[in-house]
């Protein structure tokens, strides 16, 4: 089973060349770090030089001639040397370049021979150029006469050849590192390669007229001053001290060579520096004692850089999918590097795993062979991770290395349904070990690999059939994404405007479609690695098509049949991958329940119930946003004179109308719970209206302030001057303008009063639109009785809008009230309370105001509707009894009454009431005027009365309010509070009659009661 993999080496199935794609571009990065200043070109360069100085003496190189070479090849020398370690076969080192016929490297690996058994190695034509060493070695100048016919003859090609040919080394830089060891090597032949400082000893030799041209050189000089930066400064092998005088300096010289280029002549001060610096920190030792190799090119990553860059000369120029058939003597001759490099046995399996597997991801994965040559060197290198003696920097290679590989191959996985097809599945399965392998080491030999998942999206280290698992829900996932990123880009690019319902469909088909593909192509695959591969899959498929689907419902337009439709394919899809998850199970302990459980069903039945709610949720944000463009914009203006009410109530009702027509056009019965989902969002929206209509300020804001209590005075100034004015303008002239007024009657009714009057019609027209949308709903047969009478909320003959109905009620109260307390108090001020009986009864009577406020009544009976006049009549009769009330109790200094206006002042009023009575036709019935007349009434009665009556009427109920009962010896009458509720029985009223009262005993009594001040102007 799947949860007991043992690694073992498959046989590698090889693709249909036919079915193979376009080579993916290259993603796959070194896991060695980035060294900043150097590219492959350089790394490439500096390898060579490192290899061709490792190899001077061995054949073909400089050590011995091409002749003798030659020779040794006629008797018959072949190479069978091995760079694989015991577990591959025996090394055996070859006798210097000899006869490739077959590579044990190579038959170890896998991997097929580039040529034909018996057609020998590469050839060279001979003769081109005796000088160069592509057609002798430098020491062999008899080729020419031993190889005659130049130009037509050819040859064996020497390793030396095969690697600068490999490694795309001109003949100029050949030349010039040939020239270099002659000079370094004077007098030194036996000197070892880890002796020699190369970078230094190029910088030495070479002088700018061996080069092109001076940018070429300064650009040479600079790569190898960075070889030596990061190999002495950034890298070393040995740590270095911060404060190493050397490495200050080395620093400085290297930096200022970033400018210009240094000199490098023998008298060179700075070149003197130079080289005094690397060579003392090249040849320090870890234990600060003497060494015999020097440290210039082992520190990690450098080392695996360059010898990355020689390990990648194995594969042919031409055809960088194989591999040479020279590759046992390449590897043998780089083995001569590992002491410059500080590479060894691990290091070289590692290094060469990864270049394995790199040309394969960069050579478009066309062939199989290099990635089963890679997993074969990864059983090298979990024998070598398993040593004891590991060293701390091969640790972290190996998991640098084996990570990217990892990370690589769980690409591919993660989305395998673009990655791979019926014609390339085959490379899958070869991933498939190589992945699992690469897992294993890590987890078992790298003690610093972590497990748990990353923010980078790494998967979770499992057994192998949970990782599985997890590469089936990643690409099913991706290709579902796919699928609709296709469906969105299909629409964009014909410029079409489809449905969303039609994508929806269409992506239930393809799913069902991708579903059938998984099973067919990739789940036989899978299944040896995971025995639920169809069904984790379908479940997956079902689970991504489900959140779509919730997408689009979340979203969806109010249409819905369309929603219908694809609620239906959704249910078709669903059964099919229930279908393919039930046939998968077959062969599972638990029936495949641990996979099925995951498949949330659709629903559709209850999506349907979610639909109708979302549509009036839908609705109801609709309505919301309809009444706050109506609050923002509404004047009060009637409609029209046929509608005398506000524009936005019309709107407000005309859209409550059409939500519940639209409600009962779904194809659909719904249930009382529903109707009242709908009812009571639209009775909020009415609720916040009214309250909008009803915010229109109280009767206090109209009422005038109560002056301060004062006495009257019967020698008073300003009745004195009231009289000389009145005497001098004439008594007639108040009966002149009253005559105007009553042949030219104006109203007083402001436009904010008329206004609200508009919005109590508002009111109303709201009253009976709810009576409608309530017939509507109650008669409708769509609707489903609860099936428990518990259930009903609404009980029989009530209303769906039954707080809105209140509410307008209390609204109605209100806003009557208010607009009769504007009108009295702030429209009709001038004739009422402003000049109603100002300093003299007899000529400042209520005629006047009556008149005005008959053509008032006028005018609210046209503005306002009938059912709301007899509220607003009944509202303002209340505020002109009021106001009266406080013309004589609160008029001020400018009010004074004698016992002798009573007669007056009660004519007065019954002609107030006698308005009222009479106007409309029964508006206000005589009882109900004579009901709110009562209070008014009692206090015209106590201006009748005489001031010790008064006097004495006061003390008693004064002291009755206050608790004191009778007042004492010494004892003063307490100080009645203002409560405003008047009435002749209200200790507070008849101490307001007093004050008004002109005659010398009222004045006497509050001045010597309350010691109340005269009012002004009184003398």
């Amino acid at each position: 089973m799947a949860h007991h993999l043992r690694l073992s080496i498959s046989p590698i199935r090889r693709p249909d060349p036919a079915h193979l794609a376009t080579p993916p571009s290259h993603d796959l990065f070194s896991p060695f770090g980035q060294l900043d200043g150097l590219d492959a070109t350089d790394f490439r360069e500096a390898a060579y030089e490192v290899f061709f100085t490792a190899c001077r003496s061995s054949p073909g190189f400089g050590g011995r001639s091409v002749a003798a070479h030659l020779g040794s090849l006629d008797e018959g020398g072949e190479s069978n040397g091995s760079s694989f370690g015991s577990s591959l076969g025996s090394s055996v080192k070859p006798p210097g370049v000899g006869m490739a016929v077959t590579s044990r490297v190579k038959r170890a690996l896998g991997l097929k021979m580039v040529r034909k058994p018996g057609a020998g190695r590469r050839t060279s034509s001979c003769g081109v150029n005796p000088s160069s060493p592509s057609a002798s070695g430098a020491m062999s100048p008899r080729v020419g006469s031993t190889l005659p016919g130049a130009g037509r003859l050819r040859r064996p090609m020497t390793s030396a050849e095969i690697m600068r040919q490999q490694m795309r080394v001109t003949e100029q830089s050949d030349n010039r590192l040939r020239k270099t060891l002659m000079r370094t090597l004077v007098g030194q032949m036996g000197r070892r390669a880890e002796t020699i400082i190369l970078p230094l000893e190029l910088l030495r030799h070479l002088k700018p007229s061996e080069f092109i041209d001076p940018q070429e050189y300064h650009q040479w000089q600079r790569r190898q001053l960075k070889i030596l930066e990061i190999g002495l400064l950034l890298h070393p092998s040995i740590p270095l001290d911060k404060s190493d005088t050397s490495a200050v300096k080395l620093r400085q010289i290297i930096q200022a060579s970033e400018a210009k280029v240094i000199d490098t002549g023998k008298n060179s001060e700075t070149m003197r520096a130079l080289c005094n610096c690397v060579v003392s920190l090249s040849w320090r030792s870890p234990d600060g004692g003497t060494t015999d190799i020097c440290h210039w090119a082992d520190g990690y990553p450098l080392n695996v850089e360059i010898y990355n860059a020689l390990l990648h000369s194995v594969f042919d120029a031409k055809d960088e999918t194989l591999v040479l058939d020279e590759v046992d003597e390449l590897l043998e001759l780089m083995k001569k590097t590992w002491s410059m490099l500080g590479i060894n046995r691990p290091i070289h399996n590692l290094c060469f795993t990864w270049v394995l597997f790199e040309q394969y991801v960069v050579t478009g994965q066309v062939e199989p062979d290099l990635l089963a040559a890679s997993l074969t060197m990864l059983t090298e290198v979990a024998n070598d991770a398993k040593k004891v003696d590991r060293e701390p920097v091969y640790v972290k290679m190996v998991a640098c290395v084996l990570t990217a590989m990892k990370q690589w191959c769980e690409k591919r996985l993660l989305d395998y349904h673009a990655n791979f097809d019926k014609g390339t599945v085959v490379l899958m399965e070869n991933i498939l070990p190589l992945l699992f392998s690469t897992s294993k080491i890590l987890e078992d030999d790298v003690p610093c690999y972590v497990t748990s998942p990353q923010d980078n999206g790494e998967v979770v280290d499992e057994p192998s059939g949970n990782q599985i698992d997890h590469y089936i829900r990643s690409s099913s996932r991706n290709a579902f994404a796919k699928m609709l990123e296709d469906q969105n880009a299909n629409v964009t690019a014909n410029g079409e405007t489809q449905k969303v319902s039609e994508v929806l469909m269409r992506m239930a088909r393809e799913t069902e479609e991708l579903a059938s593909k998984e099973k067919d192509i990739f789940s036989p695959v899978l299944k040896k690695w995971h025995p639920l591969a169809v069904g984790v899959s379908a479940v997956t498929l079902h689970t991504c098509y489900g959140a779509l689907l919730k997408q689009y419902l979340t979203g969806m337009s109010p249409v819905i049949n369309e929603t219908i439709l694809v609620l239906q394919r959704a249910g078709k899809l669903e059964k099919a991958l229930v279908q393919m998850v039930i046939e998968d199970s077959v062969d599972c302990e638990d029936g495949g329940k641990s996979v099925s459980r995951e498949m949330v069903p659709y629903e559709v039945e209850m999506i349907i119930l979610k639909l109708l709610k979302q549509w009036i949720q839908e609705r109801l944000k609709t309505g919301k946003e309809i009444l706050l463009r109506s609050k923002e914009t509404e004047t009060w203006n009637p409609k029209s004179k046929t509608e005398p009410y506000a524009h936005s109530a019309a709107e407000l009702v005309r859209f409550s109308q059409e939500a519940v027509e639209n409600f009962f056009d779904i194809p659909v019965n719904v249930s009382e719970n529903l109707v009242y989902d709908l009812t009571d969002g639209l009775e909020h929206f009415f609720g916040d209206y009214i309250k909008f209509l009803a915010s229109c300020g109280s009767k206090q804001s109209y009422l005038p302030t109560l002056p301060p209590l004062t006495r009257c005075s019967r020698d008073s100034k300003f009745l004195k001057l009231w009289k000389r004015a009145a005497c001098s303008v004439g008594m007639d002239a108040p009966s002149q303008n009253t005559a105007a007024e009553k042949n030219h009657p104006r109203p007083s009714t402001s436009r904010g009063t008329q206004r609200l009057y508009i919005r109590l019609n508002t009111l109303h027209y709201l009253l009976s639109q709810l009576h409608y949308l309530d017939k509507t709903l109650s008669l409708s047969p769509k609707v489903t009785p609860p099936k428990s009478r518990f259930g009903n909320r609404r009980q029989l003959g009530s209303s769906y809008f039954e707080h809105s109905r209140s509410a307008i009620q209390s609204a109605c109260q209100h806003v009557s009230e208010v607009a009769a307390y504007r009108l009295i108090f702030l429209d009709s001020n001038s004739v009422f309370y402003g000049s109603l009986y100002i300093a003299d009864v007899a000529n400042a009577r209520i005629r006047p105001a009556l008149r005005t406020l008959k053509q008032n009544l006028t005018l609210l009976c046209a503005i306002v509707t009938e059912r709301a006049q007899p509220l607003a009549l009944k509202e303002l009769m209340k505020a002109s009894f009021e106001a009266y009330l406080m013309v004589l109790l609160a008029g001020g200094s400018s009010r004074i009454f004698s016992r002798l206006d009573h007669p007056m002042i009660e004519e007065d009023f019954d002609n107030l009431k006698r308005v009222f009575c009479t106007c409309g036709e029964g508006l206000i019935g005589e009882d109900e005027v004579a009901r709110e007349a009562e209070t008014v009434e009692g206090v015209v009665a106590l201006m009748g009365q005489s001031t010790e009556q008064l006097v004495e009427d006061f003390s008693i109920v004064a002291c009755e309010a206050s608790g004191m009962g009778v007042v004492g010896a010494g004892q003063k009458l307490p100080m009645p509070p203002t409560t405003g509720r008047w009435n002749r029985s209200d200790p507070n009223t008849i101490l307001r009659v007093l004050c008004h009262r002109n005659d010398r005993g009222a004045n006497n009594f509050l001045k010597r009661t309350f010691q109340l001040a005269k009012r002004s102007g009184s003398a």
